[in-house]
C-alpha cells in the first residue's frame, strides 16, 4: 500500500514539476500523436537522467535491491520505492566521471514524482513489482531488442513461450506511460490490445515476440516505442541540406522528403507541425530519412544493387535459441551483501531490520556454513552430466552458426571485390582517349614505322648525293685550272706576235657580277640570273672567275657535258623528294635547294652558249 503521509512537506508545485516543463516545450503542436507521444517520453527519459543508464545496469540495480526474488504482483510501499531509485541514480553517479556528474536529488525527486503520476493516476495506492519493472526498462537507455528480450524474459513460463495474460498485464502497465503525458485517448489501454498484437499465434517463443514487435509498422498500440528509440538515435543526426520551409541551413535529426515535389525537404520541427510551403501540400507523400548519404554514396549504391553486389537486408534482431537455458537453483546460496565504502557521496540510510555486516562476517560459524554450502553445489554441478552436455552442445551450435556466417560474408565481400575490379577495368578503358587507341593499332604502327624507314632512306640519299656534288665542282675546279693556265700560255704568245689589235683585245665579255638571291638583278641583255650566294660554296675562285669571263668554244663541249651531269643529278634528286607524301618543311628546304642547283646550271649553259 501506498502510504499517505510518505511524502509530506511536498508541494504541488513540485510534484508536478516535470509536467510543468514539459508543457513548455510545445510538444502538443505537433499534429501526429505518435510523434508527440515520443517526443513527450523522451523528454522525461533526458530530464530524469535515465538516457545515462542502460537496461543492464538496470536489471543488475533490480537484483541488487532483491525485486528478482519479489512476486510480480507485490505491492511495493513509498519508502521501499524511493530506496529503490536512490540506489539506482548513487550507482550511476559512481560510473560517471567527475566532470559529467547528475544532481543525484533532483532526479530523485523527478523520477518518483513520474512514477505515481504514472501508475497510481487514480489515486488506488497501488504500486507493484512488475510496474516499477516495466516502467524503469522502457524509460531507461539502451538496444530495443534488449529490452524487449528482458520483458519476454518477465511475461514467459519455463519453457520459454509467452503467456497471453503476462502479455495483456504488460501492455496494461506499459501504456500508463502514454497516459501519463496525456495522450491516453491516442495509445490508451483495451481489452483487445493483447489478441490484436498476437491473433491467432497459439505458442509464441522470443523470435516470434520479437519478430511481432520490430516489424515495421509496429503494433498500433506499441508504435510509440519504437519510434522514441529511433528518436533517440537520430537526434544528433546533421543533414546538409537547406529546409524549404524555415529556410535552415541543415537539419538535426529526421529528414522528410516529398515524393511529388521535386527537391522539396523539410526538418522534423516543419513536417511535425504541418508547415508547407509553394505547391507542397500537407497530404502529399513523404518519405523521413534517418541519415545523410551523399549523392556519390547513392550512385554506388545504387550500381551495386543494380548489379546484385548488396546482400540482402539483414534482420531487425538476431536469432536466438528457442528452448531458454536451463537455471541454476541458487535457493540456499547465501546473496552477496554490498560492502560499505568510504566515499563521501551521501548514500540512502539504511533500513533498521539489517543486521550490521561487521558482525557477519565475524562470525567463525556462518563463513563455514557459506563454505560447506558452496562446496556441495559445485560437487553436484560437476556430477551432473547433463549441465555439462547441453553448454557444449550449444557452444558447438553457436560456432558453427558463427562459422557459416563468416563464410557467407568472406564470399560476398570476395563477389564485391570482383566486380568492383571489373568496374574499375571498364572504367579505365572507356576513360582513355582516342590517340592511345589509334597507337595501340598494329597496321598503324607499321605503317608510321616505314614512313620513318623510308625517311632515313630519303636521308641517306641526300647525303650521298651532296657528296657527289662536291666532287663534281672539285672536278670543275681542276678543269678551270687547266684552261686558265692554257690562256696564259696563248696570251705570252701573243704577246709577241705583231697582229694583234686592240680592238680584239676589247671584243671580250665583259664580266658580269655575280649577285646574291636577295639583290635586284641588273638590265642587260641576258635574261636575269638568281644564284644563290652559296651555290658554289667549297669551289675555288677560279671556278667563279670562269664562268664570269666565259668560256672559250673548244672547251664547250666539256663543260656542257659537266653541266648535264649536274642537272641530272639535281633532276633525280627533286622526283625522289617529290615521292614523299608528308613532305614538311624539310622537304621544302631541300625542294629550293634544288631549284636554286637548277638555276645555277641554266646560268652555266647560257654564259657557256654566249
Amino acid at each position: 500500500m501506498i502510504e499517505e503521509g510518505g511524502r509530506t512537506g511536498k508541494t504541488m508545485a513540485e510534484k508536478r514539476q516535470i509536467f510543468t516543463e514539459m508543457r513548455s516545450q510545445n510538444f502538443d503542436m505537433i499534429r501526429l500523436s505518435t510523434y508527440r507521444t515520443a517526443c513527450k517520453l523522451r523528454f522525461v527519459q533526458k530530464k530524469c537522467n535515465l538516457h545515462l543508464m542502460d537496461v543492464w545496469n538496470m536489471i543488475e540495480a533490480f537484483r541488487d535491491n532483491g525485486l528478482n526474488t519479489l512476486d510480480h504482483n507485490t505491492e511495493l510501499s513509498v519508502s521501499r520505492l524511493e530506496t529503490i531509485i536512490s540506489s539506482i541514480y548513487y550507482q550511476l553517479n559512481k560510473r560517471l566521471p567527475t566532470t559529467h556528474q547528475i544532481n543525484v536529488q533532483q532526479s530523485i525527486n523527478l523520477l518518483f514524482n513520474f512514477l505515481l503520476a504514472a501508475h497510481d493516476s487514480e489515486g488506488q495506492g497501488k504500486l507493484t513489482v512488475f510496474s516499477v519493472k516495466v516502467m524503469l526498462a522502457i524509460m531507461c537507455a539502451g538496444k530495443i531488442v534488449d529490452k524487449l528480450r528482458y520483458i519476454f524474459s518477465q511475461i514467459s513460463d519455463a519453457n520459454g513461450a509467452m503467456t497471453l495474460s503476462k502479455f495483456d498485464h504488460f501492455l496494461r502497465e506499459g501504456l500508463k506511460l502514454p497516459s501519463a503525458v496525456f495522450e491516453g485517448p491516442s495509445f490508451g489501454y483495451t481489452e483487445h490490445s493483447a489478441h490484436a498484437c498476437f491473433p491467432q499465434q497459439k505458442k509464441v517463443m522470443l523470435n516470434t515476440f520479437l519478430d511481432t514487435i520490430m516489424v515495421d509498422p509496429p503494433p498500433q498500440c506499441l508504435v510509440w516505442l519504437l519510434l522514441m528509440h529511433r528518436l533517440a538515435n537520430v537526434e544528433n543526426v546533421f543533414h546538409p541540406v537547406g529546409c524549404s520551409y524555415c529556410r535552415s541551413d541543415g537539419m538535426v535529426g529526421f529528414r522528410y522528403r516529398c515524393q511529388q515535389c521535386f527537391n522539396y525537404q523539410l526538418c522534423q520541427n516543419c513536417f511535425w507541425r504541418g508547415h508547407a510551403s509553394g505547391n507542397h501540400s500537407d497530404h502529399h507523400q513523404m518519405k523521413e530519412h534517418s541519415s545523410w548519404k551523399s549523392p556519390a554514396k547513392k550512385l554506388g549504391h545504387a550500381i551495386s544493387k543494380s548489379f546484385g553486389c548488396v546482400s540482402n537486408r539483414e534482420p531487425p534482431h538476431p536469432m536466438f535459441p528457442e528452448n531458454p537455458e536451463r537455471p541454476l537453483d541458487l535457493a540456499n546460496i547465501v546473496p552477496p551483501r554490498p560492502v560499505q565504502n568510504s566515499m563521501n557521496d551521501p548514500a540512502p540510510p539504511p533500513s533498521e531490520g539489517h543486521t550490521p555486516i561487521k558482525s557477519a562476517l565475524d562470525s567463525p560459524s556462518r563463513m563455514d556454513e557459506e563454505h560447506r554450502l558452496i562446496a556441495r553445489y559445485a560437487s553436484r554441478l560437476a556430477a551432473d552430466p547433463s549441465n555439462a552436455a547441453r553448454p557444449q552442445q550449444l557452444s558447438f551450435d553457436a560456432n558453427k552458426q558463427q562459422r557459416q556466417l563468416i563464410a557467407e560474408l568472406e564470399n560476398k565481400n570476395r563477389e564485391i571485390l570482383q566486380e568492383i575490379q571489373r568496374l574499375r577495368l571498364e572504367h579505365e578503358q572507356a576513360s582513355q582517349p582516342t590517340p592511345e587507341k589509334a597507337q595501340q593499332n598494329p597496321t598503324l604502327l607499321a605503317e608510321l614505322r616505314l614512313l620513318r624507314q623510308r625517311k632515313d632512306e630519303l636521308e641517306q640519299r641526300m647525303s650521298a648525293l651532296q657528296e657527289s656534288r662536291r666532287e663534281l665542282m672539285v672536278q670543275l675546279e681542276g678543269l678551270m685550272k687547266l684552261l686558265k693556265e692554257e690562256e696564259q700560255r696563248q696570251a705570252a704568245q701573243a704577246a709577241g706576235s705583231p697582229q694583234t689589235s686592240p680592238g680584239q683585245g676589247s671584243s671580250r665579255a665583259i664580266p658580269m657580277p655575280i649577285r646574291s638571291a636577295g639583290t635586284t638583278p641588273t638590265h642587260t641583255g641576258h635574261a636575269p640570273s638568281h644564284m644563290p650566294q652559296d651555290s658554289l660554296s667549297g669551289v675555288g675562285g677560279d671556278v667563279q672567275e670562269a664562268f664570269a669571263q666565259g668560256a672559250r668554244r673548244n672547251l664547250r663541249n666539256d663543260l656542257l657535258v659537266a653541266a648535264d651531269s649536274i642537272t641530272n643529278t639535281m633532276s633525280s634528286l627533286v622526283k625522289e623528294l617529290h615521292t614523299v607524301e608528308d613532305g614538311g618543311d624539310e622537304e621544302d628546304e631541300r625542294l629550293q635547294n634544288g631549284k636554286d642547283r637548277g638555276t645555277l646550271i641554266a646560268l652555266l649553259r647560257t654564259a657557256l652558249q654566249h
